[in-house]
């Protein structure tokens, strides 16, 4: 693959992740949008490296004052409590790929890459959650109320994330078959 190639790439997915929290379901505290799908795609179909480098590319937009994370952006979102997932992103994609690409040398399947797509998304709750915890109690100010954190931050959006994570799953299943096919047919032509 071209670096040309790879920055279309990394470019397309950071654009997906855009557009992705834009289609939003507004909901206190974190609104659920469609960002983590394609953060899940970009690790599971561009691998650990372009995976993160392409929600990286989306942070760095993002913090350059373009509002395209689901509160705005701009440097100051730094200092907002749900900073912690963005930056889970970023791992998030990394993760997912990288356990895509040891589970690739024994074969793919659909169960392999919820798998690897579920780890990632465990690393992105992590530091959401942990960035909320901080954020809540020395930048809010407030006594961090964990179990109410882990209630709002990570257990009400879960439902949602695993059927997205799924579907991310059943895609990128999908679209490999496909290209599996595609250099099959052209490396007997």
């Amino acid at each position: 693959m071209s670096k040309v190639h790879k920055m279309v790439l990394v470019s397309m997915f950071a654009v997906l992740t855009c557009i992705g929290a834009f289609i939003r379901i507004p909901f206190p505290l974190v609104p659920f949008s469609l960002q983590i799908f394609f953060v899940i795609l970009s690790g599971l179909l561009l691998g650990s490296k372009l995976g993160m480098l392409s929600q990286l590319v989306y942070i760095a937009i993002g913090l350059a004052n373009f509002p395209v994370f689901t509160g705005g952006g701009g440097p100051g979102y730094i200092l907002k409590p749900t900073f912690g997932y963005i930056v889970g992103f970023a791992v998030a994609a990394f993760i997912t790929g990288k356990m895509k690409e040891i589970f690739d040398s024994k074969g793919i399947t659909f169960t392999k890459l919820l798998i690897s797509s579920f780890m990632g998304i465990l690393s992105c709750y992590t530091l959401g959650v942990a960035y909320l915890i901080i954020h809540t109690k020395f930048i809010g100010g407030a006594n961090a109320d964990v179990t109410g954190i882990l209630l709002t931050g990570f257990l009400a959006f879960l439902p949602w994330d695993i059927i997205k994570i799924a579907i991310a799953s059943w895609v990128s299943n999908e679209v490999m078959k496909r290209i599996g096919d595609y250099k099959i047919q052209a490396s007997q032509e």
